[in-house]
Formats: C-alpha cells, structure tokens, sequence
C-alpha cells in the first residue's frame, strides 16, 4: 500500500522505518513496500510516496530493510509508475504518461466528494495536465527505469521484487483494452498490450539474475469499464507472465473510477472475499504461487489456503488496524485482535494526498510517538464515560502503569459505540474489542455510577480524563416538539431500551412494554440481536424523515430503508456525508440511492407540520412531504461542563472525545491515545 510516509525527497526516513519495523514485530513473513517510483519524481501518485530512482534512495531503503530483517521478516519493494493518475506530475506540470489518449468519461465523484475534499485533491492553481503518449524511446527508456529500481533493490538489502501491473498504472493501462488505443506492437492483441510488462521482467531478470524473487500484481478485472480487463485477459496475462519467469501472480481488481460506489468494490472492496474467486481461476491456471486480498477475515484465508485455492493472504487494512494480527493468530488468540471496521479512513487519506492512518489504530504512523512506555510516577486516574474514547483512554493509561477507575452512568460499556454498532454492523467488533481489552486490564470498571466529586475525592483520585461525549439537544425546528419527533439522544435511548423523560409521550403503551422486555431480557445489549429483531418490530411508522444528512443521519438512513420504511433525509448542506470518510460515503449514497432514499440538499425553513416536513428548496420554492415519524440526526456539539466543574473542585481535568466536539471513533480513539502519551 502507498502510505505516504516517505520523505518529501522520497527517501525512507524515520517515519516510514518505524511503520513497517512495526508490522515486522508483529509477525508478518513479507512487508511489501508499496509504490515505489521507479522515475521519481515523474509518475508519482502521491506526494510523499518511496523513490527508487536514484542511488541517492539506496540508504534509506536498506535502513528500512535492515530494521525488518531485524524481527525475522522479508521485505519486497513495489515497484509503480502511474502513468495517467500520476497526482503529482500533474500538481508539478509535467505531461502524464499514456499508452493513448483516453477516452472521455463522466463522472459521479464531485456530487460525492465535499468542497474541502475537492480544494485538498485537486489543486486549482496547478496547470492543466497534460497529456504524452509514449513513443517507443519512451517505452524502452521506462523499461530501463524498472530495471535499474530492480538493481537499486538488490543493492539495499530488499529481499523480493513485485512490479505494480495493476490498478490502473501505467501497466495496467498498456493491459487494458479500454486505456490502450495503440495501433503499434503495443497494443491491439492482448500479447501486443502485455509486451511492455513483459519487456520489463526480462530487463529485470537480466539485472538481477533467475534466483531473485519477483512477482507481479495483476488486475484480474476492471468492473465497471466496458471494454476493461476481463478475468479471461488476467488470466491469459498471468499465464504469459508465468511463463516470463515471474515467480508468483499478486491478484487484485479495479475499476471504472468515475462510478463512486466501485472505489470500495475493487482493489479496497467493502464485499467479503471479493476477490477469492478470481484468484482460485487464476490459480487453477498458472504454475507459480497466488497472493490474493481483499477483505479475508484470517480464518478463512486458512480455509482457503488449506483447500489449495491460493497460497498466501497479503493483509492491508486489518495489520493498519492491528499489526500484531500474525502473532495473535499464531498465539492462537484471534480475539485479540483489533479489528478493521472497513470505514476507508486509511485509502481515504491517500485520495487526498495525506499521510495514512487509521480510526482505530491511533498508533499507525505514529508509531513511535504514541508508543505506551512505562511510567515512573503511577496515579490513581479516573476516567469518566465508558464509550470509546473512554475505554481506549482508560486501557492505555492502565498499561503505562497507572491504577485506573473507569466510571460509567450507564449498565455496560459502549456509549454512542453502541448505537453505532446497530447502524453500522463492523462496529460492533471494536465496541466487542474494547470491552473485552477493558475486561482483561487491570482498570477498576464501575457501571451504573455517577461520578461525583465527594466520590473522586474520597477514591483519592488524583487526576480525571472526562470522556462523557457530547451534547445531542434538539435543535431549533419549528415544530420539533411534537411526540411523532425524534431527537437523536430519544432515539438511541428508544433503540437501545434506556431511560430518557420524552419517550413516555412519545411511545405507545405497547412500544414500552417491548423496550422494557428488550432491557430485561439482555437484549438491547447485543447489537446483532437488536439488528434482526428491529426486521420484526420497530416501533417506527413507514414513512421515517431524517433531518440531518451527515455521517449519523446516512447510516441510520441505509438501516431503516433495509428495513423497509420509505426514508427522506434532509439538510440545508449542500452535500451530504460530512462525517464518512471519502470512499465510504462514494459507497454509502450509492446503496442509499438503490434503497429508493430521497435525499434533499440545500434545503431551507426546514420545518415539522402535522406529520409532514416543509422546507424552501433551492429554486426558492416551498415544498413538503408526508412523515409518519421525524428523528433529527443534528444538534451535536462539545460539552465540557463536568470537565470545568471538576477543575473548579480542584481536580487536574482532562478531555478526550466528543466533549471537546464530534469527532467520532477516530478523533475519540486518537485524542485518547495522545492524551495517554501526555499524562507525564
């Protein structure tokens, strides 16, 4: 994976070293160094991407390969070129090498993308780019490139070779049909489009001699392009690359880039094993070992290795998310592990050109700034609120050392994490993970109790973290008072069977009765069980409007609509999904959009009549619509009032989460961690 954590001159420094020494030490056998520019700076995608390109780069990369090979891991280098989505000769005006003018296409990706996004990937002053299609002297002068990185490799230490021939980089757009309009020996027949990829392996094996492993990713289709990649020509291309002397096929996919939902049904997919197919077709084909990835939960890459159908899983965001996954399994601990909730935080920062990190892992790619070193001045700290910023707070300070009181006014841990893990299944893998981590620590946990400071004084705490999260007031909506209507806090309190001093107007005898069943039976306190039982009963009408069209607004949106009711979700933005990282919400409209979900945009007035919602659009005109039932996903915000209470008593007091403001798992998981750090 291209992380963007090299130095701005593309050698491996500090930051970068320390990422992948971490995988190392967590187990893995290979690091793949991703996107290495074998012409850098031309043909970067990112901008902080490895170089390969000059000797300059060798001492960087065997300090990193040294640091891996210190732990008993190989190390490989991805060598890349991007050609035609080369990001940054584009932002730096030099001409973007193509095998052939594309075709132009439409695109669905500004509706989903929001302004800010769209300033951070595209830069406006940049030059128009432009475009050069390579001339033979360019393709052997690129060969020649490749060739020479392979050298450099081999020269720092780098144990393994793999040529990025997919993902629509300048190989994989010589491959493809739809990208290659040359009519030279070049393109045309599906040997011509394969000659410059196996040109480059020839170089390679000229350089570096038959015994030094290398290895090629492959797109085992293009879904969504007409005239793409199909899994025949993968499989025609692997057998031509097997044959060339490569010593393993990488399988992968990608796809037509102008449809926002497919950036997560591809090389990143968001469906289960979505790649495993093609991979058994091309292993049932070529001779030489299958890597394949693509959301493998690690059980079943065992099956599926067992069984012959490939030979190695290559793991991307579940080792961001955990990169002692491969110890843990070996430990034959797999419930330790920290799962990925596959919410695209990591892929969405490389789309704009940041560097990477992870909403559950706060340690990635700071892996050393946030490492948990042993205090020498233990105290009692108490940590007020047990959603995940709580938790994350409390487990930390714990292992550095400190004794820690975790206090939550609620029955069980979890706080909005809870909620979440209803509308959004993956979450409730890390709430089961952070509970089960606050279990097995040695953090005093305290439930059903309200933290007050007569307690804490008494407790001889010595410090509070407060994790209480945030405001969620109705916001000012004419007509937001009447019983049909919702606040966010009374519809998680509905949901999940808790106190709330609205809901007793606002339900009916009946409703009551099967809220008070759920929390004495247990129920309410297994997300998966509240997801199946809401299919039967919910005590919601058919037509649900949702005020509010940011990230809680859309996923409770895409679960009632599962559900069968007819949902409308409005706001005065005007784009929807403020609060989803970029790839995942290009996903999220799209289903919402198959769902039948009405979303209205730059709506004004907004306001609740008699079980109807009116509001101005944006040609100025009013409108409304029916609604059984409203919940309004808006009125947010920080709330520090225990914060500054307890350092009015005296108490040295700090914040994580969204008490300082919504934030998220992310901003909860990472202010935790770096307050962690900070407690000296």
């Amino acid at each position: 994976m291209g992380v963007n954590l090299a130095e701005a001159d593309g050698s491996c420094g500090e930051r970068i070293t320390a990422f992948h020494e971490r995988q190392a030490r967590g187990g893995v056998g290979l690091v793949v160094l991703g996107v290495a520019g074998v012409a850098w700076p031309h043909g970067g995608n990112q901008p902080r991407q490895i170089a390969i390109s000059e000797d300059r780069h060798i001492p960087g990369l065997r300090g990193l390969a040294d640091a891996v090979h210190q732990h008993g891991a190989k190390v490989a280098v991805q060598l890349h070129h991007a050609g035609l989505v080369a990001a940054q000769d584009s932002r730096e005006g030099r001409p973007l090498w193509v095998p052939s003018f594309p075709a132009p296409a439409r695109s669905d990706l500004e509706q989903g993308m929001l302004d800010t996004e769209l300033r951070e990937m595209f830069d406006t002053a940049a030059p128009a780019p432009q475009l050069h299609v390579m001339t033979q002297d360019d393709i052997r002068t690129l060969v020649e490139k490749f060739a020479a990185a392979a050298v450099r490799a081999r020269s720092a230490g780098i144990d393994a070779i793999e040529i990025h021939g997919g993902h629509g980089y300048i190989i994989s757009e010589f491959l493809s049909p739809a990208t290659n309009q040359r009519d030279d020996d070049y393109g045309g027949s599906l040997e011509n489009r394969a000659r410059l990829l196996l040109e480059i392996i020839a170089a390679i094996r000229a350089r570096v001699g038959s015994e030094f492993p290398l290895w090629v990713k492959l797109d085992s289709g293009e879904f969504g392009k007409a005239e793409g990649i199909t899994l025949s020509d993968a499989i025609a291309t692997a057998k031509l690359v097997a044959a060339s002397g490569a010593d393993a096929i990488n399988v992968s996919a990608y796809h037509d880039v102008s449809v926002g939902a497919l950036h997560s049904e591809s090389n990143i997919p968001h469906t289960p094993e979505r790649l495993v197919a093609n991979a058994i077709a091309i292993k049932n084909a070529v001779p030489v070992p299958v890597i394949t990835a693509g959301r493998i939960e690690p059980e079943s890459a065992d099956r599926h290795i067992a069984a012959g159908d490939f030979d190695f899983i290559a793991l991307g965001r579940k080792v961001l998310a955990d990169p002692d996954l491969p110890n843990k399994m070996v430990a034959g601990t797999p419930e330790h592990i920290r799962p990925c909730v596959y919410c695209y935080c990591c892929v969405t920062r490389i789309y704009l050109l940041q560097p990477v990190k992870c909403a559950v892992n706060p340690e990635t790619a700071s892996e050393r700034e946030r490492a948990l070193i042993a205090t020498d001045r233990p105290r009692h700290i108490a940590v007020i609120g047990g959603g995940p910023g709580g938790m994350e707070a409390a487990r930390r300070l714990a292992l550095r050392g400190h004794r820690v009181s975790l206090f939550e006014s609620g029955k069980r841990l979890g706080g909005t994490l809870q909620f979440a893990s209803i509308a959004y299944p993956p979450n409730e893998r890390l709430l089961n993970w952070l509970s089960a981590q606050i279990r097995q620590s040695a953090v005093e946990v305290h439930l059903n109790t309200t933290a007050t400071v007569e307690m804490l004084k008494h407790l001889g705490v010595e410090e509070v973290v407060v994790a209480t999260g945030g405001r969620r007031d109705m916001p000012a909506i004419a007509g937001s008072e009447q019983d049909f209507v919702f606040s966010g806090d009374e519809m998680r309190a509905l949901i999940l069977s808790q106190e709330h001093p609205q809901l007793r107007r606002k339900t009916t005898a009946f409703t009551r009765l099967m809220v008070s069943l759920g929390a004495k039976s247990g129920l309410t306190g297994h997300p998966g069980l509240v997801r199946i039982a809401s299919r039967a009963f919910m005590p919601l009408g058919k037509r649900i409007t949702i005020i509010g069209a940011e990230l809680v607004g859309l996923e409770l949106a895409e679960f009632l609509a599962q559900r069968g009711r007819e949902v409308t979700v409005i706001d005065a933005a005007s784009k929807a999904g403020k609060g989803l990282y970029l790839v995942r919400r290009l996903r999220l409209l799209s289903e919402l959009r198959h769902l039948g979900v009405t979303m209205i945009n730059k709506a004004g007035d907004i306001a609740i009549g008699d079980h109807q919602v009116s509001y101005r659009n944006y040609r100025n005109q009013q409108r409304s619509f029916p609604a059984d039932h409203v919940i309004v996903a808006q009125g947010a915000s920080g709330d520090t009032a225990l914060a500054d209470a307890l350092r009015s008593a005296g108490f040295r007091t700090h914040t994580v989460g969204d008490c300082t403001g919504i934030s998220y798992i992310e901003g909860a998981i990472e202010s935790a961690a770096e307050l962690a750090v900070a407690i000296d």
